[in-house]
This record gives C-alpha cells, sequence and structure tokens, in this order.
C-alpha cells in the first residue's frame, strides 16, 4: 500500500472497521528504531503507516498517560472508562464481539431475553442486502450506546472536575503518539500486516458477493 495516497478519511475508516483485538507489538519492536524522514511525503507516509500498525500500542499509551493524570480524582476513572467505551463501540469490530460476548451471557439465564437482543434481520434483494449492515448491540442502534456513555462520562466529567487534567494528559499522550509515529522507521513486519489487511479486506468484499 501506498500510504502517502491514503487520505485521513481512509485511515479513520480503516482503524474503524479494523480488529482491535490483537495484542500490542512488543516494546524491544515499539522502541526499536528511529530516523527522521527525509520529506513531508516520507513523513506523511510513515505517520500513517505507525498510526496504523501500532493502533494498539498508542490507544494504550494514550490510556496510561491520561491514568497517572486520574491518581488523585477516583472518579475521574469511572469517566474516562465511560469516554472509552463510547469511543470503542464506534470500531465495528469491537461493538459486535461486545454485543456477542453479552448476548451469549444473557442467554445463559434468560434465553427468552437473549432473542429479544438480537439485531433486525436486513432485507436481502437478489441475494445481497439492501442496504448497509447497521451495527446493533443488545438489540438497539449502536448510537443508542454511545449517546448514553458518553452523557454518563460527560456528567462524571462535570462532576469530578477532572476534564481539564483530562485535556492535559491526552494532549500529552497525543503529542508522544505523534512524534513516535514521525520518527519509528516502518519495518517489514508493518509492511507485510498491510498487505495481508488488504489481502483479507478483497478476500470479505468477495466473500458478501
Amino acid at each position: 500500500m501506498d500510504w502517502g495516497n491514503v487520505t485521513a478519511e481512509d485511515l479513520i475508516d480503516a482503524l474503524r472497521e479494523v480488529d482491535w483485538s490483537s495484542p500490542p507489538r512488543p516494546f524491544s519492536e515499539f522502541f526499536s528504531r528511529f530516523t527522521v524522514p527525509r520529506s513531508y511525503s516520507k513523513w506523511n507516509s510513515r505517520l500513517k503507516c505507525n498510526l496504523y500498525y501500532y493502533r494498539t500500542n498508542y490507544f494504550l499509551l494514550i490510556i496510561f498517560i491520561i491514568g497517572l493524570g486520574f491518581l488523585r480524582r477516583p472518579l475521574s476513572i469511572v469517566a474516562a472508562a465511560l469516554t472509552a467505551l463510547s469511543i470503542a463501540f464506534l470500531n465495528d469490530s469491537f461493538a459486535g464481539t461486545f454485543n456477542e460476548k453479552v448476548t451469549r451471557t444473557v442467554r445463559q439465564f434468560s434465553p427468552h431475553l437473549a432473542a429479544k437482543m438480537r439485531p433486525p434481520l436486513t432485507p436481502v434483494i437478489r441475494g445481497r442486502p439492501s442496504a448497509k449492515r447497521a451495527i446493533y448491540i443488545c438489540g438497539r442502534p449502536r448510537w443508542v450506546f454511545v449517546l448514553a456513555f458518553s452523557t454518563a462520562s460527560f456528567i462524571l466529567w462535570f462532576v469530578s472536575c477532572g476534564l481539564l487534567s483530562v485535556l492535559w494528559a491526552f494532549t500529552i499522550g497525543i503529542l508522544a503518539t505523534v512524534l513516535h509515529a514521525s520518527f519509528r522507521t516502518p519495518n517489514l513486519k508493518a509492511r507485510l500486516n498491510t498487505f495481508r489487511e488488504e489481502f483479507r479486506a478483497v478476500w470479505r468484499n468477495y466473500s458478501e458477493l
């Protein structure tokens, strides 16, 4: 993949659809080799490649930095967890996995309730879905849970007065992520992982035909 031709919107869509359950890269690889990009195009391509390849590491790095700012505000930890959960629900893979695990757990205690938590069927016309498949969580549209968790987290942020602290911590986390992604030299594993993800995407689109 030529990361120089990938737009920010394409990168966001890829991060939204990709599976985030993969473990983070080892520290020995994460802090392996750093070089200064030779040009703006090289920096732009390197930044997008590293953001995609080390996405789990960057997510944990930001969470760790934010967690350091919550040591004196325990209520802010709950607010941060709800905020992170509402953001995670925007990822298709996470939302689908979360829905399956919750439904499976509820089915063990109440099969009738678990049946009500199933998403509605999408109409099929000529062997293909009539519309893009919507994401449901516990039988409700995804945006319902995103809105509910976001509202609850906003209230907790306001009560705990920790919003300013988390903004500073989040800014530092984003800055550290951008600096690492800018100077970390993409290795062969990152390129092979990109090709593998491209193959999976093409195969998934082919299987849906």
